[in-house]
Order: structure tokens, then C-alpha cells, then sequence
């Protein structure tokens, strides 16, 4: 995959959650809402102090996230999709 994240900037793939509850009852496709979960597959350099100088980003390609229920922007690269968020839509790590 040849993309780079740029600035503050986040690529993320979703985790998929479970196909049951914790009872067993298969939750349909219909139904599920989308993870807040997800996987840092890369990011960029970081945003700029007032002087210029680069603000380092706080996670690194691997971690896994939370983030917010509404956080990023949709897109499909390579056939998969992911998405791009700032830094600051992550809520904390995972683990």
C-alpha cells in the first residue's frame, strides 16, 4: 500500500466485532453498529509548534485504539477499508 498519512494524521483499519453476544444470540449484519476499535496501520511525522518544530505523534503503526463514534473519513485503498483520522480523534490505547 503506498499511502502516507500526513502531519497529525492516522490510517486505521476497524477490528470487527464478535458475531454473538455474550449469550450466544447471533447479532445480523443489519444490526451491528460499526467498531470503535481499531489498528494504527500507519501514521504521519506529526503537526508543527509555533516554532516550527515537529510535535511527536503518540501512537505508532500496530497499536491498537479506541476512537470516537463519528472520528475519521472513509476510504478503500487497495480493496480495504479504513480511515484517516487525527491524532487527537483517538481516544486512548487499547492493551
Amino acid at each position: 500500500m503506498a499511502f502516507t498519512p500526513l502531519h497529525d494524521r492516522v490510517l486505521v483499519r476497524r477490528v470487527e466485532s464478535d458475531e454473538k453476544t455474550a449469550g450466544g444470540l447471533i447479532i445480523p449484519d443489519n444490526a451491528k453498529e460499526k467498531p470503535a476499535e481499531g489498528e494504527v496501520v500507519a501514521v504521519g511525522a506529526g503537526a508543527r509548534d509555533e516554532d516550527g518544530e515537529r510535535i511527536a505523534m503518540d501512537v505508532k503503526a500496530g497499536d491498537k485504539i479506541l476512537f470516537g463514534k463519528w472520528s475519521g473519513t472513509e476510504i478503500t485503498l487497495d480493496g480495504e477499508e479504513l480511515l484517516i483520522m487525527k491524532e487527537s480523534d483517538i481516544l486512548g490505547l487499547i492493551g
